[in-house]
């Protein structure tokens, strides 16, 4: 298969590029850790990072945050990922939805190196 087809879903859905390559167990370790992360995000009232304002931080910010692939996009469409600032867990949230997308781009690269013969 493509390593970049399967750089691409890999981004799109944590651990993808892993079960198309017959690693399963990979697959659903990185699944599961990345939505752990992200669904403790939201629940600790953690925000997404918004390009409203051009600032180099908060642009990486926001790249990080689209580390997550299609459930970035299905957060923003559910009206969630806004934070509450007031909650005290407000800042572990949003670092931890920021994790979650780096984690996932560190993850669709080790998928699109085994594809590419470079790890096993």
């Amino acid at each position: 298969m493509n390593p970049y087809l399967i750089l691409f879903l890999s981004w799109l859905f944590p651990g993808a590029g892993h079960f198309l390559q017959k690693k399963y167990l990979k697959g659903a370790v990185f699944f599961v850790g990345i939505l752990l992360l992200l669904v403790l995000g939201l629940i600790m009232h953690g925000k997404f990072y918004n390009t409203h304002s051009f600032h180099p931080l908060l642009v990486l910010g926001f790249l990080g945050d689209l580390g997550n692939g299609a459930f970035y996009f299905i957060i923003k469409l559910l009206g969630l990922g806004n934070g509450n600032i007031k909650a005290i867990t407000y800042n572990y949230g949003t670092t931890y939805m920021v994790a979650a997308g780096l984690l996932n781009y560190l993850v669709a690269l080790n998928a699109f190196d085994i594809a590419r013969g470079k790890r096993k």
